[in-house]
């Protein structure tokens, strides 16, 4: 019995001690999200799959009641136009690169909770049957989000934003 009251004693500390813990430089964060909509379309009448994304961001200064991180993006989504008139069947994916940076801001007394927003430079990749209109090209995206950490490393998060996403929600990963 004593042993389970010191484990739960001991949980209890670490359990308040993460939930103190803001977004700030030197941390590390993973996330996987699926994505909804986006400015990289093709035709009214195709189809799309949803945007398969992940993205690492590391903060690397402060910056007034925040924190500025820097990180990478890698995404996926695919089209297809099935044309029943004239029997034409296309699709063809999008590959994006880029180079995202955010601003954390750390000024609100929440616990768990990690609010941003950012901007992303990226070049989508063309991939499937070519079309003119399509090819491959750079892009931009802005982007507004939360986190919402369950532990100390593990969090929910969402992002609205123009261009590769509307909106997306996933999971994040903080070390």
């Amino acid at each position: 019995m004593k042993k389970t009251i010191t484990l739960l004693a001991t949980f209890a500390c670490l359990v308040q001690f993460a939930s103190a813990q803001e977004f700030e430089v030197g941390t590390n964060a993973i996330n996987a999200g699926i994505g909804l909509g986006g400015y990289y379309g093709g035709y009214t009448t195709s189809t799309q799959s949803p945007v398969f994304s992940a993205s690492y961001e590391r903060g690397i200064w402060d910056a007034g009641p925040g924190v500025v991180s820097l990180g990478g993006y890698l995404g996926y989504k695919r089209f297809s136009y099935d044309n029943d008139f004239f029997g034409n069947d296309y699709s063809w994916s999008y590959t994006i690169i880029g180079v995202r940076g955010a601003y954390h801001y750390t000024g609100l007394d929440v616990d768990n909770l990690d609010v941003y927003g950012g901007v992303m430079a990226s070049v989508r990749l063309l991939g499937g049957d070519e079309f003119s209109d399509l090819n491959s090209r750079p892009g931009a995206t802005a982007f507004v989000g939360g986190r919402w950490y369950f532990t100390d490393s593990i969090a929910g998060f969402a992002e609205a934003g123009y261009g590769v996403a509307f909106l997306t929600i996933g999971a994040s990963f903080r070390f």
